[in-house]
C-alpha cells in the first residue's frame, strides 16, 4: 500500500506538467493535442521508473515528439506511398510576434525549429533539450548554433530587403 502512494505522489509531480505538454502538442500542430497529452502521461504512468525526478518535462516532451512522429508515419501511409514527412513545428503561434520573425521561423527547417521552440517556448536548457531529442548535449548544442545561426541570416535578409524596399528610387535614365 506505501508503494502505491509513492507512485501516485511521483505521478502527481509528472501531471502536473499536463499543460505544457498540452501547449507543446498543439504548437508542432497536433490535430488532438488534448488526447496526445492523455497518451503521454499514461505511458508516463506505465513506466514511472524511466521519467526523471528532478525535472520530467524533457522525458514528456521526447514522448510527445515520438508520438508525433507516430502520427505523421501514420498519416503519410494512409495517403501515399511518400518518404515520412519531417516532424514540423505544426501552426506557430505568431502572437505578439514580429512578422519578419514569425516568416523567418516559418523558413526554418524542422530541425532548427525544433532547437530553437525547445529552449524559447519550452523553456528547456540544452542539456534538457537533447534529452527530449534523444541526442547527446553536445550534438544539440550544435543543432542550437547552427540554428540561431540560420535564423540571424534569415533575419538579416528580410531587414536588407525591407531597408532596401524603403530607399526613394531614383530615376537616372530621365536625368
Amino acid at each position: 500500500m506505501g508503494m502505491a502512494r509513492d507512485s501516485e505522489a511521483e505521478f502527481e509531480t509528472v501531471f502536473m506538467h499536463l499543460g505544457a505538454v498540452i501547449a507543446y502538442a498543439r504548437r508542432r500542430g497536433s490535430r488532438d493535442a488534448d488526447g496526445l497529452a492523455a497518451e503521454v502521461m499514461t505511458i508516463a504512468w506505465r513506466r514511472l521508473e524511466d521519467v526523471p525526478k528532478d525535472d520530467p518535462r524533457p522525458w514528456l516532451y521526447g514522448t510527445a515528439r515520438n508520438l508525433l512522429l507516430a502520427e505523421a508515419r501514420r498519416i503519410a501511409r494512409d495517403r501515399a506511398p511518400v518518404p515520412v514527412p519531417e516532424l514540423v513545428a505544426g501552426t506557430l503561434e505568431p502572437h505578439g510576434l514580429d512578422p519578419g520573425l514569425a516568416q523567418a521561423l516559418r523558413s526554418l527547417s524542422s530541425s532548427d525549429l525544433e532547437a530553437l521552440l525547445l529552449v524559447a517556448w519550452e523553456d528547456l536548457t540544452p542539456s534538457q533539450a537533447a534529452a527530449a531529442l534523444g541526442i547527446s548535449a553536445v550534438a544539440f548544442r550544435v543543432r542550437l548554433l547552427r540554428a540561431r545561426r540560420r535564423l540571424q541570416a534569415l533575419l538579416d535578409d528580410t531587414a536588407a530587403n525591407d531597408h532596401a524596399a524603403s530607399m526613394p528610387r531614383l530615376d537616372v535614365e530621365g536625368t
